[in-house]
């Protein structure tokens, strides 16, 4: 397996989704709020990239899992974007739905790691 989190198609899809929300989030005011979002969403990306370098599989499986559960972080914080009006319904669900694609490729890419599949 190709250990470059570059090359990882759930990489890229993080990098792009942390420039959407960063972009949502450009004229929040709630500086809490805005800072646990987009940290949150940088959680996915880098834990991505950091398990891929950890050196073993046991290892990556574990950032995975911190990863998918950032991406639940998010996916939920969404709605209260919405609520809030930091987004329309429509751009949560598309925000959402693409947080949807990482997450099952999040959890392909651990189940194909894990030794009960040797």
């Amino acid at each position: 397996m190709d250990r470059n989190f570059e090359n990882l198609y759930i990489w890229k899809e993080s990098r792009c989704l942390i420039n959407s929300i960063y972009k949502m989030m450009d004229r929040c005011r709630d500086y809490g709020f805005r800072d646990q979002i987009q940290r949150a969403v940088v959680s996915i990306m880098n834990n991505i990239a950091e398990g891929a370098e950890s050196g073993s599989d046991a290892k990556f499986i574990n950032f995975l899992n911190i990863s998918k559960g950032s991406c639940g972080e998010v996916r939920s914080m969404l709605y209260l974007c919405e609520d809030l009006g930091f987004c329309t319904k429509e751009e949560r669900e598309n925000l959402q739905s693409q947080i949807r694609k990482i997450t099952s490729g999040i959890v392909k890419l651990s189940d194909s790691l894990s030794p009960k599949n040797f």
